[in-house]
């Protein structure tokens, strides 16, 4: 493997893109939780939920900031390392990234000071409209950067300059609402509330772990609890059409993905694979005969990597891992919502235990389904920018490998002091308690007789300075 530039500034982009990523992935869920958390405070009067709004409001400012800042660092990456991929493809991916700056992050931004700001100045009504805008201003931002994006995967809606090679939109509709697009946005929305959900019952976890078990920390792990319990079945399907959608528009990605060697017309589902000597290169252990029940739309010969050249088809062991490992993750987080559920319902929730000590470590694994979720995306494109029109060696500038090398080295070495000492913060935030706030000692978590949700409905003590805010 020569380190040459074009190695050099795909290990860049990838790194500054799984920084960023885990922020806007994060924000997105953690926008709607707060968009909850005030709602149901305006319709219940419960102190509760305010002070969960006003607890995880400092997370998602934090998180909300250093998403902005990796953001910018990456698009520039496309003015350096990869201008030749903006010169052919900016007068398509250049409008869906401007409609993402003007009717998202404008909205965001707008409306984020008012949300972090404006509890004094505004009116109740106004500062929730505020939160419900910068929800709206997340989601629209996934929407634009998912249709670019995908776009990329399944281009449509658009035609070739015969003399220099550049695309054009022919069909802005067709563009946006490209085959890959609707499943790959539902995909990514659920795995963005996902994530939110397990780091907001890792905290709650954490909190009862340490004798914390306050009214709203009792709270929010039910509400994470439900969340997952809900989405992460409806996260499965959504993958399962990703997946159908992919066997039909990239064949090889699938191949690679699924492990299958030899085209057959069934093939088998491939658990597990290492490096052998044979001629796939792997030995694998495997559930014979199910692509009926992987892929709807199997039909005829299933393609094996053998019906693709080497240089046309994806890194292998990278795709195959990256996709078990987010598929395991979404597994054990499944386990976890049914097992929260059936505690809740047993009246155990709230006292700890095994659940709660596994809860805390299982916070990170949407981040971890996220990540490798999206290395199996975008490494499984490979070896295209633009699927079947624009390879990523055609795509790189024509820079050298020492400038390269170099500014990787400089993001590193940054990225790792700035972003981890956020993280860290941000940590220390999520897991210290309510009765930090200020709100005195944390209520009795002994459950109260009649009461299904154990003492959640014990009134609150809200600090003096949250009372004097409305």
């Amino acid at each position: 493997m020569e380190f040459d530039a074009l190695l050099l500034s795909r290990i860049q982009f990838a790194f500054v893109v799984a920084f960023h990523i885990l922020f806007p992935a994060f924000t997105i869920g953690l926008a709607a939780f707060l968009a909850v958390c005030e709602g149901l405070w305006l319709k219940t009067g419960h102190d509760v939920f305010k002070r969960l709004y006003l607890h995880w409001v400092k997370i998602f400012a934090l998180a909300f900031a250093m998403g902005v800042v990796s953001g910018v660092v990456m698009s520039y990456q496309f003015g350096t390392n990869w201008s030749v991929f903006a010169d052919k493809t900016g007068s398509v991916m250049g409008p869906l990234l401007g409609y993402e700056v003007l009717t998202a992050f404008f909205l965001e931004a707008t409306f984020l000071g008012v949300m972090l700001f404006g509890w004094n100045r505004v009116g109740r009504t106004l500062h929730f409209v505020a939160t419900c805008a910068v929800a709206i201003g997340t989601s629209l931002s996934a929407f634009w950067i998912l249709a670019a994006n995908s776009w990329m995967q399944t281009p449509a809606g658009f035609a070739l300059d015969p003399e220099t090679g550049t695309f054009y939109a022919t069909d802005w509709i067709a563009v946006i609402f490209n085959p890959s697009f609707p499943s790959r946005y539902v995909h990514m929305m659920l795995a963005a509330f996902i994530t939110t959900a397990a780091v907001i019952l890792a905290a709650g976890a954490w909190q009862m772990l340490r004798g914390r078990s306050s009214q709203p920390t009792r709270w929010q792990t039910r509400m994470a609890v439900g969340t997952l319990a809900v989405l992460m079945p409806l996260q499965i399907w959504a993958g399962h059409w990703s997946g159908d959608v992919a066997h039909e528009h990239q064949p090889a990605k699938i191949a690679v993905l699924e492990g299958w060697c030899e085209s057959k017309d069934i093939q088998g589902t491939v658990l597990l694979a290492w490096p052998a000597d044979n001629e796939c290169g792997h030995d694998v252990i495997e559930i014979p005969n199910t692509s009926p029940i992987l892929f709807a739309n199997a039909h005829g010969e299933l393609k094996g990597m053998d019906a693709f050249a080497e240089d046309q088809r994806p890194p292998f062991w990278i795709v195959f891992w990256s996709f078990r490992f987010m598929v395991g993750a979404g597994l054990i987080l499944l386990g976890l919502a049914f097992w929260g559920v059936w505690k809740w319902w047993r009246g155990t929730i709230d006292t700890p235990g095994l659940f709660h000590w596994l809860a805390v470590p299982s916070g990170s694994l949407g981040f971890i389904a996220v990540l490798t979720g999206w290395i199996t995306a975008e490494v499984g494109r490979q070896p295209w920018t633009v699927y079947g029109h624009l390879t990523t060696a055609e795509s790189v500038a024509p820079v050298s490998t020492g400038q390269v090398a170099t500014s990787l080295l400089v993001f590193m070495v940054v990225y790792a002091i700035v972003f981890t000492a956020g993280a860290v913060y941000m940590a220390r935030i999520a897991t210290r308690g309510f009765e930090d706030d200020g709100a005195g000692p944390p209520a009795d978590s002994r459950r109260a007789p009649g009461s299904p949700l154990g003492s959640v409905d014990e009134p609150a003590q809200v600090p003096g300075d949250i009372v004097a805010a409305e």
